[in-house]
This record gives structure tokens, sequence and C-alpha cells, in this order.
């Protein structure tokens, strides 16, 4: 069989021809059109547009979202809600600052300027969420709402020294529920209206509209114990000014305006319009804890009119100082009641004297304590003929006392006792003097002495007004600080009321011997007053110490004072002015002339006369 050899020119010619065929595919590759490419760039074109539509469509979707969920929660007022943003607006003057937040319309801090608490910090009345003012309404579409939850609008304006706050709480640009503020300069009141415009049929006029006003006062004082003492909720109804307990609260009507008093500040709401039903409420908030930041807290909660379908009401608030002489210039308010200066005559006394006097001396002394020093001398020379009258009665006393000890031996036991007071009170009556005369002077000072008390430490003048040792005449001063605490007296030493005791020791030392002489023979049957009064030199200068040790160092420092300056004029009387001699003189020159009775004691002698037969007369049935 023949067998097939390899042709090696054959082979070189397949492939040459497998390569020219391979480059003739390459050259003859089909050119790309241009309605190709128009093609292709009208797909990518498209591409883009659908998804820059899908992204906006996504956005609608979004805010269509975002309003059905306000529509749900706020009905109407979701127009407003989707206007307006989280924000604040301050309001400011010379005396005070006021921030205003969007949510709510409200003040979330209230700054009251030139003051400082008593650790040197701002003084804020408002701050920290401790305020909370709110309208509470129902709609037409069964919804209720709370303005503390909702988006006002503000729009600020100023004109001069006054500015003028819109906030708006919007159904539409035409219809709005608006919070309306003033500030004036030089002025701590601020205007505020509450109106509306057009919700007559958006407000459901079925349902009770509530105003609620909640604030937490924060601590400002030294003395966490005097400032919850002198902190009350002031409110005037029916033209009289009355105030809560410590812990209480009432339904009170017709209320013109509602003070929640922090001692020397207070935040108040005053309405043109009366409040009407409105519950008030007080509770201590610090109670024993010294380090509470709180006092006390305070609650307002009343109902709001419509008038033709629409709220509005014009009111003022005042974020500031218990000024008496502030408050007493916003006439027609009874305003400056709040300062506490007492009741009946005590009041009476801090308004027409105390306080024009210490006007006139803040007028050209700027240290305080020489006020209080000076003070003390005007007080203390305007009762000096009533320690003076005390005085010679006592004398007189004396006097006539030999004889009133022989009338108790001329008329011994019970069954004369009738006779011998007869007797004892003829003998005064001729040398003119009488029991009541000791007892008047001291009753003269009382209210004096009730009418200072409120005065020192309710007075802002003396606010961290520093004299000598004490760094604040309003509050207790300290020369030493103990490891512990005393019972009723603290955890301090005050040298003020240490002072007034040491002269209130002296003074009753003093007076032992004029209060003696005003006293008859003791009586059998009688106690022995000598040994009270004894008790009592000794009681009182320890009581003084305990109570004051924790009160104003101005008070203490009046007292002090005081009873020093009695002391020099007991001195000056007993010594200089009084004379027994001549006083001796004058008695027995009364005694030769006759006493005329009054229809009064002529009767009482009657009386007397009656009552000592009948005496007699059961003294003889027994002996029978």
């Amino acid at each position: 069989m023949e067998q097939k050899k390899f042709d090696l020119n054959s082979f070189i010619g397949m492939l040459l021809l497998g390569g020219i065929m391979l480059w003739w595919m390459n050259t003859q590759k089909p050119e790309e059109t241009p309605e190709a490419t128009t093609q292709t760039e009208q797909t990518t074109d498209a591409t883009t547009t659908n998804t820059q539509n899908n992204l906006t469509d996504n956005v609608v979707v979004n805010d269509s979202l975002q309003q059905i969920a306000l529509q749900n929660k706020f009905g109407a007022f979701a127009y407003g809600a989707s206007k307006s943003q989280e924000g604040n607006t301050t309001l400011e003057n010379d005396l005070v600052k006021l921030t205003i937040d969007n949510k709510g319309g409200q003040i979330i801090e209230a700054l009251v300027k030139n003051y400082k608490t008593y650790d040197s910090l701002p003084l804020y009345l408002v701050k920290d969420n401790n305020a909370s003012f709110n309208i509470n309404f129902g709609t037409t579409d069964n919804r209720i709402l709370n303005t503390k939850d909702l988006l006002f609008t503000p729009t600020l304006t100023k004109n001069g020294d006054t500015q003028v706050l819109s906030m708006k709480l919007k159904v539409s640009e035409a219809k709005f529920l608006e919070y309306r503020y003033e500030m004036k300069k030089g002025d701590y009141r601020v205007g505020f209206a509450v109106r509306s415009q057009g919700l007559s049929n958006t407000i459901n006029s079925s349902q009770e509209i509530n105003l609620d006003w909640s604030l937490k006062g924060f601590r400002h004082e030294k003395s966490l114990k005097t400032e919850n003492m002198y902190s009350y909720y002031y409110y005037k109804a029916d033209d009289e000014v009355d105030y809560l307990q410590m812990n209480d609260d009432d339904v009170v009507s017709d209320i013109d305006w509602v003070a929640y008093k922090q001692h020397f500040f207070s935040s108040i709401l005053i309405s043109d319009t009366p409040f009407s039903n409105a519950t008030l409420k007080s509770v201590d908030f610090a109670g024993e804890d010294k380090d509470s930041v709180y006092t006390k807290t305070y609650g307002l909660k009343t109902p709001l009119a419509l008038t033709n379908g629409e709220l509005n009401y014009n009111m003022q608030w005042f974020y500031g100082p218990t000024d008496y002489n502030l408050l007493k210039s916003y006439k027609g308010t009874s305003l400056d009641e709040i300062a506490d200066l007492g009741w009946g005559i005590f009041g009476f006394l801090n308004r027409t004297i105390f306080y024009p006097v210490f006007n006139m001396l803040k007028g050209f002394i700027g240290n305080f304590g020489l006020i209080i020093i000076l003070m003390t001398i005007v007080v203390r020379i305007i009762m000096s003929p009533v320690l003076y009258k005390s005085y010679l009665s006592s004398a007189k006393m004396k006097v006539i006392r030999p004889e009133m000890e022989e009338i108790n031996k001329k008329y011994p036991g019970k069954e004369n006792a009738m006779k011998r007071q007869q007797e004892i009170m003829a003998v005064q009556r001729k040398a003119g003097v009488s029991m009541m005369s000791g007892c008047i002077p001291a009753l003269m000072q009382m209210p004096v002495f009730f009418a200072l008390f409120k005065f020192f430490p309710t007075n802002i003048d003396f606010r961290q007004k520093s004299f000598l040792w004490a760094n604040d005449l309003s509050s207790y001063d300290t020369i030493f600080k103990l490891p512990f605490k005393i019972p009723f007296y603290g955890d301090h030493v005050s040298l003020f009321p240490i002072l007034a005791s040491v002269a209130i020791f002296f003074y009753m030392k003093m007076n032992q011997s004029q209060q003696a002489n005003m006293q008859a023979p003791t009586q059998e049957g009688m106690p022995d007053m000598s040994k009270m009064m004894k008790w009592m030199i000794y009681f009182s200068p320890i009581m003084m110490l305990f109570f004051f040790n924790n009160y104003a160092s101005g008070l203490s420092l009046y007292y002090f004072i005081s009873n020093l300056l009695t002391i020099i004029i007991m001195f000056v009387i007993k010594n200089y002015v009084i004379d027994e001699a001549k006083i001796h003189a004058k008695i027995e020159e009364n005694k030769k002339k006759p006493v005329k009775k009054s229809k009064f004691r002529e009767r009482l002698d009657a009386a007397m006369k009656q009552a000592q037969e009948q005496q007699a007369a059961q003294q003889r049935a027994k002996k029978k």
C-alpha cells in the first residue's frame, strides 16, 4: 500500500490563505451610524430623567405624608405648624430680659437685671423649664389642643423704646391665635394680649377653654427658711387682696391678678378682664431640704371666655422686685400689698411713718446700716415721752408704797380683800397714779415692735447691703460656722443677735426696780410677781438669741441700738429728770384736794361696796 507524504508547500499556502481572510474580516467591520448614536443618547437621557422624576415624586410623597401627619395631629392648625420652625426671640430693656419660645409662644427665660442671687449668679425667675404657660381648647373637628405643643410664628417690630413681638398660631394667613408682647424701656411690666381672629368656626365654644400657668420658684436668698417664710401666693379678687397659706389651694372668682411672690421677687399676671372660677394652688417645694434649688410651686388654672366666638384678653406680665415703693407707683392695682408690711396698725405704721422716714434718709445717706441706726434714734426720741410717763408713774408708786403696806397690815386676811383693795385704789387715785399706767407704755411700744418686725426683713433696699461684719442686712450675719446644727438655733453664730440679747438683759435688769415699784405690795393669796420678773430677766434674752439667729441682721441691729438707747434714756430720766421729793410734795398736796369722781368710778365704788357687804354677810352666816 502506498503511503502519503507531508506536502510543505500546501501547508504554507493554507496559512497564507487563513491570514488574508482574518485581515479582510477586521478591515470590513461596519461603522456606527448617526441614527444609532442618537438612539443611544436618548436612551441615556431617558434613564436620567426617570431617576429625577422618581426623586421628585419621593419628596412630594414625603411632604404629603408629613402634611397628613400634621393634619391628623393639629387639624386646622396644621397650616401654621408646617410654616413655622423651632427657635426663640428676645425682648430686653434696661431692667428685664425675656426669652420667648416659638413652641408654645411662652416665656422660657425671665432674667431680672441689676440683681444677683445670694451666691452671685444671674437672677432668673424663669429658666430651665421651671414655668409653663398653656391654653387648652377643643376644636370643631373634635380635637383637644394645647398651645404649649404648637409652633407659633414670631414677628418682632421696634418703634423707638418700644418692642412688640407678635406670636401667631395660624390656621391661615387671615385666621390665627395670637400672643402679643409689648415691652417698653424702664418698666418691669410687659403688655401681653391673647386674642384670636377668624377662629369662631374652628374653636369649639361648647368646650371649656382653660388657661394654665405654673411656676416652681427658684431659691435666691441665703436663708431658705426665711425665704419660704416670706413667699406667698397673693391675688386680688373683688377689690380685696388676699393670699394662700403655705400649702393650700382654693377656687376664687373675679380675680384681677395673681402674684407668685418669692420673698424679694415676684412673678405677676394681671388681667383687664377678671378671671372667673380660678383654681389657685401653692405647695411648699423645699420643705426641710436646705440645699433645695426651689422654694414653692405655684399654679393657676382658669377658664377663658369667648366674645363673639373669639378670645380677647388684655393682660400684663411683671417679672421684678417686690419693692414697696415701685409697686405703689402702679396706681389702682393694689400691688403694693404684696410687699407685706403687716396688717392693721402695723401696716399703717410702716406705710405712714417708717417708709417715709426711710425714703427721706435714703435720699442723702448711702450706708444702710447708718440708716437703721438713725431710724432707731428717731423712734426712740418719739417714744421717749412714753418712757418718761412710765418712770414718773413708777416714782409715784414708790412714794406711796409705804401707805399701801400700812393698808395691808390694817386689813389682813381674805375676808378683808375687798376692803383692802378699795383703800389701796383710793390712795392711788389721790396720788394720781394707776396700776395700768405701767402697762400702757409697754403696750404702746408693741405696735412699733411688730411693725419693724415686718419692715426690715421685707424691705428689698436692705438686700445684699453690708454693714460692719454683716454682708447682707436682709439676712443673718455669720461670725462662726458650726460643724453641727443646734435645734431652733441653726448651724452658725450671728453676732448682732448676741449684742441685742445682752442689751435686753441689761435693760430688763435696770428696769427691774421700776417694775417692783409699779407693783402693789403682795397681798395674801396672791402670787409674788417679783419672782416671775426675775425669771423673765434671763429667759427673754435667751429667747431673743435663739429666735433672731436666723433672722435679718438689720432687725437685730435695730433691737440692739434700740435697747442701748433705751438704757441711756432711762438713766437720764431716773438721775436727772425725776425728783422724788417734788413728787412726794405734790402727792401730799393732792391729798388735801377733794377728788371728783367720774360716773364710772362711782359705779365701780358702789359695786365694790356691795360686794364687800355681801362678803361680810357670808362671813357672819358662817359664824352662826
